[in-house]
């Protein structure tokens, strides 16, 4: 899993980034997708631009680009690597190295 993304803003303009080459790879327009997925014209064009959008749009979206199953397997759940905050902590705290006595 790559962290390209480091907040949700980040987010949210790297999918609509990626909506818009989707669309660009099948050659359709702006237009054409909005008519085959019933999301208003205005809708995708801002999702496109700010990538902000509602959940149920985003899915018709991804329904009509063949790309939904994708996106359910990515939302799956996934073996937790930690079971507390404790080990988070110090798994991605510097471990401090000790000095040596000199003896």
């Amino acid at each position: 899993m790559s962290l390209l993304n480091k907040t949700p803003a980040d987010s949210f303009a790297t999918l609509g980034q990626n909506i818009r080459e989707q669309r660009l790879i099948r050659n359709w327009t702006q237009k054409a997708l909005a008519e085959r997925s019933g999301v208003p014209l205005s809708t995708l064009r801002k999702f496109e631009q700010t990538g902000k959008i509602s959940l149920e749009s985003f899915v018709q979206i991804c329904f009509c680009l063949d790309i939904l199953d994708d996106l359910v397997q990515a939302t799956e759940p996934r073996k937790q690597k930690f079971t507390s905050m404790d080990q988070v902590l110090d798994k991605t705290t510097p471990k401090k190295r000790k000095r040596g006595s000199g003896k």
